[in-house]
């Protein structure tokens, strides 16, 4: 399984940022401007805080394998990859959502005296920060559960 690229990452929040721009520009010269619901930070948050315990979870249970204590439990490989998959693929969510809140809060940043706006501005805000910490949630349980290479065989000559 690849791993992920924080340029990758960049690259889509970036992306989905200026398109969100565009488009948040564009809505409101039609007369109204799509709502940054208050759910949107709290939502990634939870998201964030599954990985960073899925992750922590499976950190503990490697270290007490290699520690070998009497009362470690085994991480099951199927699980691990879920589990990765499951980080993987919020990252990249996150990366699009979080470019997309950041994009619609920089609109929004040039009407801060209306008050709905400014309130819509914190919601984008704190939308872009949980989507940074579902993003860093994801890439450290993807170094949990990295396999450790093998020094051991990089010389050697493939056997017959």
């Amino acid at each position: 399984m690849k791993q992920l690229r924080i340029r990758t990452l960049v690259g889509l929040f970036a992306v989905a940022g200026v398109l969100s721009w565009a488009g948040a520009r564009l809505w409101d010269s039609l007369g109204t401007l799509p709502k940054v619901p208050l759910a949107a930070p709290i939502v990634l948050a939870a998201i964030a805080a599954v990985l960073l315990a899925t992750a922590l979870s499976i950190r503990s249970r490697l270290r007490a394998q290699r520690e070998r204590r009497p009362e470690a439990k085994g991480v099951d490989p199927m699980m691990a990859a879920r589990a990765l998959v499951f980080g993987q693929a919020s990252a990249l969510v996150a990366a699009l959502v979080a470019g997309m809140y950041g994009g619609t809060g920089i609109f929004l940043l040039e009407r801060l005296d209306v008050p709905a706006r400014r309130d819509q501005a914190i919601y984008a805000g704190l939308s872009v920060v949980a989507g940074v910490a579902v993003i860093a949630a994801a890439i450290f349980l993807e170094r949990v559960c990295k396999l450790p290479e093998d020094d051991d065989t990089e010389g050697a000559a493939p056997a017959a």
